[in-house]
């Protein structure tokens, strides 16, 4: 089977968030937990492979991103494709733009990169440059708040500016309303004046399939952006074919929360289950009594609904932590501990399906979970999908790694209703 499309993602949450449009959009879809090894065979017609470098140093991030597009090129892909999320999360060292460079060089044929973050379906789109979350400027967000990556300046030709020496520019909305030959102007326009990376305005889904129809064929061009832009390539790609949704396997259902994000706020003030909170004080204080006792709780409550275990925190709480234990270790106990929780339950409390709250704790418990693979079994909702997979000792799971910021409030509960 060809790859039509390979692409690299900068976490794990951002994969599954592809991996959903484009799997419902009708392409067989694997997820790849790291880059594929030498000779691997790959049969899917999108291999998307999740990486754990949106906030890892500038460095790693382009060595761990060349290896993988490496990867998807030897593999066969005939598309290439940087996926970043959709608030454009980096810092002004990056990493988006230095990934795009790296990845530029990297591949022969290529001469510019385009993309947009603008996915009208999660309520992220771009106008004149500045990037919107629902009706707010990025700057007027949550997202301004990040602990890790704060998004403080809307404008992201100017954001993406500061991470490349080479030229950055955009298309406006009315180019893109234009229509395709009119985008393939414009990009063509700004590769004459050395323009080298490109961000291209979009309001709705209509804009993402004339960008989509405008770059499908263009080899010379790096795709790039968030789930919008690659849904809307996968559309073309299909050919109208549509995803079959199996059955999850048997077993209990827990749901582990690390993200501190408004919405998973919500999500987990909204739960209807029982909730066991851990904080990251109890976990430097006794890492190990916190962990048994979480199992344990999941053990006796499991009867009264899907348990939640969460360290999902208001920002000032957030903040004190960070303040006394340091920001790197705060997020290290927290990981750790869901990672671990995650996998004492599989081992020996029955749990076969696990709904994980935020990038970096979903990649912390595929990892303990030692997962190599995820398929699509079902989509949720916009980015967000329940995924098979199997462990490292052959046991069938179901896990639904999401986004801090994706999923209505009622998330936790309604995505355990499987429908006909």
């Amino acid at each position: 089977m060809t790859i039509e499309l390979g692409v690299i993602a900068d976490d794990i949450t951002g994969a599954c968030d592809v991996a959903a449009g484009v799997s419902a959009a009708g392409l067989d879809v694997e997820v790849r937990l790291g880059a594929p090894r030498t000779g691997e065979q790959l049969v899917a017609s999108c291999v998307i492979v999740a990486l754990k470098s949106r906030t890892a140093p500038v460095a790693d991030a382009v060595v761990e991103s060349v290896a993988a597009a490496r990867a998807l090129r030897d593999a066969g892909a005939r598309r290439l494709y940087q996926k970043y999320c959709s608030t454009f999360d980096s810092t002004d060292a990056g990493n988006i733009g230095p990934v795009a460079d790296a990845l530029l060089d990297q591949l022969a044929s290529a001469t510019i990169s385009v993309g947009t973050p603008a996915t009208p379906a999660v309520g992220r789109t771009m106008h004149r440059g500045h990037l919107f979350v629902g009706d707010r400027l990025l700057s007027e967000s949550s997202l301004a708040m990040h602990p890790l990556t704060p998004m403080r300046d809307p404008d992201l030709v100017r954001v993406l500016a500061r991470q490349t020496p080479r030229g950055v520019g955009s298309v406006p909305i009315e180019v893109v309303h234009a229509g395709a030959a009119a985008i393939r102007s414009r990009v063509s326009e700004l590769r004459a004046t050395h323009v080298r990376h490109v961000l291209l305005d979009a309001i709705e889904d209509a804009d993402l399939d004339a960008a989509a129809t405008a770059l499908l064929d263009e080899d010379d061009v790096l795709l790039g952006g968030a789930a919008g832009l690659s849904v809307a390539l996968a559309r073309r790609l299909a050919g109208g074919r549509e995803h079959v949704v199996a059955p999850p396997p048997s077993g209990r259902g827990l749901v582990l929360s690390g993200s501190g994000s408004e919405r998973t706020r919500a999500q987990v003030a909204a739960h209807r289950g029982p909730v066991r909170t851990i904080r990251v004080d109890e976990l430097a204080g006794d890492f190990e009594g916190v962990i048994a006792s979480a199992l344990g709780f999941i053990e006796t409550e499991a009867g009264r609904g899907i348990p939640l275990i969460t360290a999902t925190a208001e920002p000032a709480e957030v903040a004190r932590a960070q303040e006394r234990w340091g920001r790197a270790r705060a997020a290290a106990l927290v990981e750790e501990a869901l990672a671990r929780i995650a996998m004492e339950a599989v081992r020996g409390h029955g749990v076969r399906r696990i709904l994980v709250a935020g990038g970096e704790t979903s990649g912390a418990v595929t990892a303990a979970l030692g997962m190599s693979a995820l398929r699509v079994r079902r989509v949720v909702a916009p980015g967000v999908a329940w995924m098979t997979a199997t462990d490292e000792a052959g046991r069938d799971l179901d896990l639904c790694l999401k986004s801090g910021n994706f999923g209505g409030e009622a998330l936790f509960g309604e995505a355990w209703e499987e429908t006909p």
